[in-house]
């Protein structure tokens, strides 16, 4: 059997046990559940499985995951230290060496690879970042976000002002 080294595991030929529900190696934030409804009862089990607290599959962890870092860098600040710098490198380095869906990780390492992260101000990490989620979305054929409504979407609100809180008398 042959082994293949990555940066965080040794991947075994059987890597395909983590796509397996009936494996201990399997990975639920590595699959879409919706993938297995149809074995389960069809929309009714979807539904009634996202009323339960049951551990997020890829596209729940990749929501998340995105809305996290996306606020992240919408609130980092405009003229960072080198220290809040550092900071933030460390995180994505940790983030991506981390994240659960270990297909998803081995990308994200790859995208920084090709396109380190820009930490020299909060417009250059939320363009950066954006541009890393349109590569994600581009391979999953989503469709790819305007980088320069970023902050609109992520600090500020719509122009339109759906995103304004009511008014208090």
């Amino acid at each position: 059997m042959s082994n293949r080294r990555s940066e965080r595991f040794a991947v075994d030929d059987e890597e395909d046990d983590i796509y397996n529900p009936k494996s201990k190696e399997f990975c639920q934030a590595c699959v879409d559940v919706s993938t297995f409804a149809s074995l389960k009862g069809g929309k009714k089990w979807l539904e009634a499985r996202a009323k339960l607290d049951c551990p997020l599959d890829k596209p729940e962890l990749g929501r998340a995951a995105w809305s996290v870092l996306h606020t992240m860098a919408a609130y980092y600040p405009a003229a960072p230290t080198p220290a809040q710098q550092q900071g933030m490198s460390n995180f994505l380095k940790g983030f991506a060496d981390f994240y659960p869906c270990v297909p998803c990780a081995v990308d994200l390492r790859r995208n920084m690879s090709k396109f380190p992260p820009k930490l020299d101000s909060r417009d250059a990490l939320s363009g950066w970042l954006c541009m890393q989620h349109n590569l994600v979305n581009q391979k999953i054929h989503k469709p790819i976000f305007d980088c320069s409504r970023v902050l609109e979407r992520w600090r500020y609100g719509w122009k339109n002002g759906s995103c304004n809180l009511p008014d208090s008398d």
